[in-house]
């Protein structure tokens, strides 16, 4: 396998890394947390002291909040780098401790989602800590042209863009690696959080959200379906953004009475991991779904793109109840943008409805000719 590529945020990271300060990097398992905190402490040559939350010695240490100890184990060191910091009850009071006492130290943690570590260190830490959120590669960071960009498109759109699975080179692996990401790290989170024991309600879950990639979803139909009720269906789905898994966009509505907000739609934060939840790896030409796929793939990199350079737009989508509708709505700097994402190069008629409603808007249709500049641009 080839070696991992520059991330996007690893500079920024680097320029925040400052005295008395912590660095927080959340973001699904396996997305490269950390392989980026290696990197960093990697090029650092002042005096650092890595360790992994999930090291029990280090951990009784840490969660004893006494500052003599903190101390002591700090002694001689300019840098803490801790991995997998969500595992260690109550880091964010001793975190406080060590910035508020041990001059100089700076700390750089990561964590994934599922325990709520930004909470848990962000109220101890007010004005003292940055976060950010790393996900699999995004298009930005491959810095591919367009050329290149389109040759690998189709492997994006089924396989994602997790590290492992992006840099491996033979197909079977990729599935297999896939296959690790699904049954060792994605339910390792779900049923760590809510002491769940039942993955096959989870998986089951996933698959139905799978199948509805930019369609409205009806809580009550998918409990139902799973056999719980509506409120079950709602928490589990919180739990799954909260994990990178998902991610959802609300319906936007200002104006027109018929205009529909009722319930989110979600889409997944990599197209490798839909897929193989439904266990599709069959090229375009062979399945009817690539439409999702493609609305999937350009809005999740829109949001990866929005989210590393700091661009601030609420997103949304946008759909009447006589069925007229928009994929992916930004509201950003007081206007409004429309985009319409389509997989094959057809003409789209524009929303006139939209459009005459919010007169200080713009529509732009997206599709494989125009949309590396929208991700990456």
């Amino acid at each position: 396998m080839s070696t991992t590529l520059p991330r996007f945020l690893e500079k920024e990271i680097k320029n925040n890394l400052k005295e008395n300060k912590v660095i927080g990097i959340f973001g699904a398992r396996r997305a490269g947390k950390s392989v980026l905190l290696e990197k960093i402490a990697g090029d650092i040559k002042e005096p650092k002291l890595i360790v992994n939350g999930e090291n029990l010695d280090v951990a009784e240490i840490l969660t004893q909040n006494r500052l003599s100890i903190l101390k002591n184990f700090l002694a001689g060191y300019k840098y803490l780098f801790i991995d997998e910091a969500h595992k260690i009850p109550n880091i964010g009071t001793s975190l406080k401790l060590i910035v508020d006492n041990i001059k100089g130290m700076r700390i750089l943690i990561t964590g994934s989602a599922p325990l709520d570590l930004k909470q848990k260190i962000g109220e101890p830490l007010t004005g003292r800590s940055f976060y950010y959120h790393l996900y699999p590669f995004s298009e930005m960071e491959l810095k591919e042209d367009y050329m290149s960009a389109r040759a690998g498109l189709i492997n994006k759109l089924i396989y994602g863009s997790y590290p492992e699975v992006y840099l491996e080179k033979k197909i079977s692996e990729k599935k297999k690696l896939l296959e690790s990401i699904k049954n060792g790290y994605l339910l390792k989170d779900i049923l760590e959080i809510d002491n769940q024991k039942d993955s096959l309600f989870v998986l089951n879950l996933l698959r139905l959200v799978a199948f509805q990639i930019g369609k409205d979803i009806s809580y009550n139909e998918l409990a139902r379906q799973l056999g719980v009720n509506s409120k079950t269906v709602i928490r589990y789905l919180n739990i799954l953004e909260k994990i990178y898994i998902l991610f959802s966009l609300r319906g936007y509505s200002r104006n027109l009475r018929k205009e529909y907000s009722k319930t989110p739609r979600y889409y997944f934060r990599d197209n490798g991991i839909r897929n193989v939840l439904i266990n599709n790896f069959n090229s375009p030409e062979s399945r009817n779904d690539i439409g999702m796929l493609w609305e999937n793939y350009v809005i999740s990199e829109r949001l990866k793109r929005n989210d590393y350079k700091l661009v601030y737009a609420n997103c949304y989508f946008w759909r009447t109840y006589d069925r007229k509708e928009i994929d992916l709505i930004e509201e950003k700097g007081g206007k409004l943008y429309a985009f319409e994402i389509k997989w094959k190069q057809d003409k789209v008629k524009k929303p006139e409805e939209f459009l005459k409603t919010y007169r200080n808007s713009k529509f732009i249709l997206i599709n494989k000719d125009n949309y590396l500049n929208f991700i990456t641009k």
